[in-house]
């Protein structure tokens, strides 16, 4: 099969393009929401599950990291159509048994697509492949501990590879990163690497904590949000109610992106009746339609006329900024041509967008992996922080900074230590425990990838999640997973990474959210972090999958107790009462004292945020930093298009529910490509043609995604965006953002080359 085709039977055979949606949910996210849970549960488990979806004494949905409201405001439906297919995934009736294994081969699964494989259903007992067979076959789970332990002893250290998934509990995540650390390594990459990684950077750097600085609450309460680079009707849903919410308070909202999306469009709340007979509710009070790449020099442009109207807040800008002169002094420098080359937006556009700013004493700006992932994406989150700071939009109610997670408990993971870097209390916890921990910085996920094809790695586990199909450079990442000793996966369900294994390769089942975690001293439940930085107890409530299935916890302490039987660390107890492991999180992360009693609450905690909280700024003078580095301007050839990769609505991550993304038009099937009608005539491509994707990087490399259909759509001139994981074969994996390392899936030069 030629390299980036299809890989199912069925192709886009059926592929068929309508017109995109202007308004989202309503009726018909209802119907689709039902109607996933039906396939997938039947009609009884559905609404016995999805009304447990994010409720006290619930579970926490497995799909994003949007907050909920407090307990008594919540809606009884505190979901999402794409929470619901998440859900409906994970408590699927469907069974992957060993029978399953024997009857398809690793080469065969190879070549089916990532929906298929994801329709399976739950996998139910552990399995094996052994150097040079082409199936999985059942194995015991103490046998599984004991090889994994086997290969990690015959490795150093720093050759073994420890990734997560955001989808692992706050306990989880915190005893395998002690377990990383316990055995000598800090490489441990995890999806920030590849999403938000560049909005911790840029707010570390000015604001001195890397994570936003805004509440649910805030949200409701702007005069102004600004949402840029994100597209919430598909990737974070509920956010469009509280966008409702704050519309119906009086707050204007700005919409900056390449496309028009459906969702900040038009409204309509499925959760109301108004939603789902009514015309909805219009969110966006204006439309910038920026170029990819371009948001750099946009707010850049805002800042230098916010400056030039005199819309300064000097007192806050005098209490507790620094750099601000040396910062104006380039904003006089700014060059107007630049600014319309890089946005391609007129300066009478960018003037009205900059008197929204200056008339609200409340801005919220959000963001997500738009910004992200851009080869400027660091300079870029700065020049936000610069706006927000000019304004004092930090430390005040309905204001702040908002970079909108994804994953349910990714940025849980990194308050727990999942990351490359050891966090500031590794030694304390080292002390408390009695173990050393490693100073040396590990490997993230591309340093990773680089490791291991350069034969440095052999050893990859990964706590959850699809590293094959999230990570850029597909060649690259699949060769360098087969090129390990061993790869092993604590999965719920069969992915991509499954079929691309090492010499060796485990699949290790475990509990989803939704199901019973019993262990020696009872019912357990587990804490989730938001990407708001609320903490909160989530308690699966259905049957286990299979009688084998072992929860995250006791796969991480069973490995542990293998790997180091003589080490001081009381894992037995942390798998036996899951209080054991908050009681020592509580002692060593700050902010977690007194764990157990505040998670007991309902609605949880908050955990505390300086400069929100206090107006005070953990950086080395104490105070916000404006920064300002060269302004980017892409400079994209004659010929060519700036591409993004973006998610389908029949997607989360690398999950892929359905073929379709009904709001843009696209059913029953994913190989395409949106360019904006104009390109499409000057490229000498009719809308409908197939063509194949090239991208072009300096290191020479021909990258190749075979087959897509042109559709002519209204994205911005020069751009166009396709489906990710089908177009990561399009992004180098040595192409990263400045300072966070980030593969730049939203910023890649391609040709189209027509398929005769």
């Amino acid at each position: 099969m030629a390299k980036g085709a299809p890989r199912d039977d069925a192709g886009d055979r059926d592929l068929r393009i309508d017109t995109p949606k202007r308004t989202a949910a309503g009726l018909p996210g209802v119907t689709h929401a039902l109607g996933a849970g039906v396939a997938q549960m039947g009609v009884r488990r559905t609404a016995l599950t999805l009304l447990r979806v994010n409720q006290p004494g619930g579970f926490d949905c497995p799909g994003c990291a949007w907050p909920e409201p407090g307990p008594g405001a919540r809606s009884h439906t505190e979901f999402c159509e794409n929470g619901a297919k998440a859900v409906a995934e994970e408590a699927t009736l469907r069974r992957i048994t060993p029978e399953f294994f024997a009857a398809h081969p690793i080469s065969e699964l190879a070549e089916r697509s990532d929906h298929w494989l994801g329709q399976q259903g739950r996998l139910t007992a552990p399995v094996v492949r052994h150097p040079g067979s082409d199936h999985y076959v059942p194995i015991s789970w103490d046998e599984a501990f004991a090889l994994t332990a086997a290969h990690l002893s015959a490795a150093e250290p720093d050759e073994a590879v420890f990734y997560t998934s955001g989808r692992t509990s706050n306990e989880a995540a915190f005893l395998y990163q002690l377990l990383a650390r316990s055995y000598g390594t800090n490489n441990m990459p995890d999806c920030s690497n590849m999403c938000h990684e560049s909005s911790g950077v840029a707010l570390s750097g000015t604001i001195g904590i890397g994570k936003g600085s805004v509440t649910l609450d805030d949200i409701h309460r702007a005069g102004l949000i600004v949402v840029v680079g994100q597209n919430p009707g598909t990737n974070h849903p509920r956010m469009l109610i509280a966008l409702e919410e704050a519309k119906r308070r009086g707050a204007k909202i700005l919409a900056v992106n390449p496309m028009p999306e459906a969702g900040l469009i038009n409204f309509r709340n499925p959760q109301k009746p108004r939603g789902l007979v009514g015309r909805g509710t219009p969110l966006a009070d204006q439309f910038l339609q920026i170029k990819v790449g371009g948001d750099q020099a946009l707010f850049r442009a805002i800042a230098a006329l916010l400056v030039e109207w005199g819309a300064v807040d000097e007192s806050f800008v005098d209490r507790h900024t620094s750099g601000f002169e040396a910062y104006t002094a380039v904003l006089r420098t700014l060059d107007w041509a630049d600014v319309a080359a890089a946005t391609g937006l007129s300066r009478e556009e960018i003037v009205a967008a900059a008197r929204l700013v200056a008339a609200s004493d409340a801005t919220i700006v959000c963001w997500a992996m738009g910004l992200t992932q851009q080869r400027e994406s660091v300079a870029t989150i700065r020049e936000i922080v610069n706006v927000q700071l000019l304004r004092g939009m930090l430390g005040r109610p309905g204001a702040g900074l908002c970079p909108v997670r994804g994953h349910s408990n990714v940025q849980g993971d990194r308050t727990m230590g999942i990351w490359h870097e050891p966090p500031p209390w590794s030694p304390a916890a080292g002390d408390l425990l009695g173990v050393p921990m490693p100073t040396r910085r590990g490997y993230d996920t591309v340093d990773a990838l680089r490791a291991m094809r350069d034969g440095r790695v052999r050893v990859f586990v990964a706590l959850g999640g699809n590293f094959a199909a999230a990570t850029p450079d597909t060649a690259v990442t699949e060769a360098a997973l087969r090129s390990c000793a061993l790869t092993v996966h604590v999965s719920t369900k069969l992915n991509r990474s499954h079929v691309v294994p090492g010499a060796t390769s485990l699949i290790l089942p475990c509990l989803g959210r939704t199901e019973r975690d019993r262990q020696e001293s009872g019912e357990q439940f587990v804490t989730v972090e938001d990407s708001m930085s609320a903490v909160h107890a989530s308690r699966g409530r259905l049957a286990p999958a299979s009688p084998d299935l072992l929860s995250e916890v006791s796969i991480v302490t069973r490995l542990a107790r293998a790997l180091m039987p003589e080490s001081p660390v009381p894992w037995a107890a942390y798998e036996t009462d899951y209080r054991a492991i908050r009681k020592v999180i509580s002692l060593v992360v700050p902010g977690f004292e007194d764990f157990e009693a505040r998670v007991s609450d309902p609605a949880g905690f908050t955990l505390p945020h300086p400069p929100r909280d206090r107006l005070e700024f953990p950086t080395p003078s104490g105070k916000a930093l404006f920064t300002a580095g060269p302004l980017s301007v892409i400079r994209v050839p004659e010929g060519r298009l700036l591409l993004q990769t973006v998610r389908s609505h029949d997607q989360y991550n690398t999950t892929i529910y359905g073929m379709d993304d009904r709001y843009r038009g696209v059913r029953a099937g994913r190989r395409v490509v949106f360019v904006n009608p104009e390109d499409l005539a000057a490229l000498g491509v009719a809308d409908g043609d197939t063509v194949d994707l090239i991208s072009e990087w300096t290191d020479g490399v021909e990258r190749r995604a075979k087959s897509f259909r042109a559709v002519a759509y209204p994205t911005a001139r020069g751009c166009a965006a396709t489906y990710f994981p089908e177009a990561n074969v399009l992004v180098p994996l040595d192409s990263t953002a400045q300072d966070s390392n980030t593969p730049t899936s939203k910023q890649i030069i391609v040709r189209l080359e027509p398929v005769a």
